[in-house]
């Protein structure tokens, strides 16, 4: 009787995305595959809600910030597949994808995100350690005598 229980309880979690739009987010060493669809607003990331995904307020806020920016909170739902870099550079990848998506929903959202910097892949990344260093531009402590 429990497996089924735990069957039916993993078949709720799986959503129907076959009408949806795919967008692709990357930000820091983070990749967000992104599916979008009209919907009710719920987000899923790696499967979880992304209330249990993410622990940190500010990651939800950012994730959820290309909606309330078009002024759409509760107008589609979202499945994205986040692998790579830790919690913050996986929030940065899935607001990209997100952001991506919701161009190719409707092109008139594309001026407003695009003001918001959402749509642009942010490239910066962690630089390099340099051999001679303590840290990639940190030098060792000189001493003199």
């Amino acid at each position: 009787m429990e497996t089924a229980q735990t069957n039916n309880k993993k078949t709720k979690l799986k959503l129907d995305f076959k009408d949806s739009k795919y967008a692709t987010g990357r930000r820091k060493t983070s990749i967000a595959r992104v599916w979008l669809k009209k919907g009710t607003g719920l987000i899923y990331v790696n499967g979880k809600s992304f209330n249990e995904y993410f622990a940190s307020e500010n990651h939800k806020m950012q994730i959820t910030r290309p909606f309330e920016i078009i002024n759409q909170p509760t107008e589609y739902d979202v499945r994205c597949n986040v692998k790579g870099g830790g919690p913050t550079g996986q929030a940065g990848a899935m607001v990209h994808g997100i952001s991506k998506a919701l161009v190719q929903f409707d092109e008139n959202f594309k001026t407003t995100l695009k003001t918001e910097k959402l749509t642009t892949r942010d490239s910066r990344a962690v630089e390099r350690k340099k051999p001679g260093r303590k840290k990639a531009r940190r030098s060792f402590q000189f001493s003199k005598r």
